[in-house]
């Protein structure tokens, strides 16, 4: 049976515990153990001296721990050739103003068309509205909507119709380009 600790830091706590064993256990790899000691008596025997070595002494290989932090490591040694090149501000200004055709912004106000659909068509309305400019075409950026209504719907005590009232589309604004 788990017991359940009411303290939200001693649940921190074991949850931390938990994830850290669990990580060291999948490592695969622990602490390097020495020999087990024998049990009763070894013979000494005489002890070979080591060769003396001809190549000069080179300091020991960078051995791989494949641990997470050694992992973390390789990522970050990885991500500057992941990660694109970061542009000066006057290089980025350049590359867009070569991307970017010259347009001008317009205001006025022309009504959107009906299109097939029924739904208001304001590309049309934006390259009129351009046209209108001296431009060849625009793109709608600011639009308005306006209810207009019949007089019959003034008169007192007369019920409204579905088809009384319709709603109007308008272009206000516009980015034209040549």
């Amino acid at each position: 049976m788990m017991l359940r600790s009411g303290n939200p830091v001693l649940r921190l706590g074991t949850l931390i515990f938990s994830v850290l064993s669990i990580l060291l256990a999948a490592g695969g790899s622990g602490w390097p153990q020495s020999a087990p000691p024998a049990l009763g008596l070894q013979e000494q025997g005489p002890q070979a001296a080591p060769a003396p070595s001809t190549a000069p002494s080179s300091p020991p290989a960078h051995e791989e721990n494949p641990g997470l932090i050694n992992e973390m490591g390789k990522l970050f040694d990885k991500l500057p050739s992941i990660l694109p090149s970061i542009k000066s501000p006057s290089e980025t200004m350049n590359d867009l103003s070569r991307l970017a055709k010259p347009s001008t912004m317009v205001s006025g106000r022309v009504a959107c068309p009906a299109s097939s659909n029924g739904a208001p068509d304001c590309k049309l309305a934006a390259d009129k509205l351009c046209q209108s400019k001296g431009y060849t075409e625009g793109k709608s950026l600011n639009a308005d909507s306006a209810e207009k209504c019949s007089a019959k719907v003034l008169i007192p005590g007369r019920q409204r119709k579905p088809d009384d009232c319709r709603t109007d589309t308008f272009v206000t604004s516009a980015l034209c380009q040549n």
